[in-house]
């Protein structure tokens, strides 16, 4: 069984959400958002997103982490904050000794929806499908699970393909 953490960065509200998985089996562990206050100036904000991060990694201990990748908007500054986020949200679990992947927003829909052209709606509806016990306060929390989940279905695969390559992993 493997724990991972799955995140959704953002420097107003970045969700977060952990699973466990073994084999095609997905078991919710816990979800939220880390808030930070947009009155506060950006060092101050990562800051609070970097050691809200930490807590959650000493707390719960996921095996993995997956985060989101930023996606280029209109809007040069707002991509550019995205951005110092994600940072955080690929250090954090680094320093920890947290492996981390990465994903595309597409290949999470697809993993999770099916369509790499869902709705925020559509995501969020398979993922408390797929785990009924998920509290989903925000759509940044069902979007952080739906990355987990994406992970542990990507996991699951190159097992898969490896051991059919390995025999002696079978």
């Amino acid at each position: 069984m493997v724990r991972v953490l799955g995140i959704d960065p953002g420097l107003r509200f970045t969700g977060w959400g952990i699973i466990e998985s073994e084999g095609n089996r997905l078991r919710h562990v816990a979800d939220g958002v880390i808030a930070t206050d947009s009155g506060e100036s950006v060092p101050e904000r990562l800051k609070v997103l970097h050691r809200a991060l930490l807590d959650l990694l000493q707390l719960q201990r996921p095996d993995e982490a997956a985060v989101e990748e930023t996606y280029v908007n209109r809007n040069g500054s707002a991509t550019l904050k995205l951005g110092y986020a994600r940072g955080v949200a690929l250090l954090a679990p680094a320093l920890e000794g947290v492996p981390v992947a990465e994903y595309a927003a597409k290949t999470v829909k697809m993993a999770v929806v099916g369509t790499g052209g869902a709705d925020k709606q559509q995501v969020e509806a398979m993922v408390k499908r797929l785990l009924p016990n998920a509290l989903l306060r925000r759509s940044d929390a069902a979007d952080a699970l739906a990355v987990a989940i994406c992970h542990a279905h990507h996991r699951a695969s190159k097992l898969a393909w490896a051991g059919k390559r390995d025999p002696a992993l079978s």
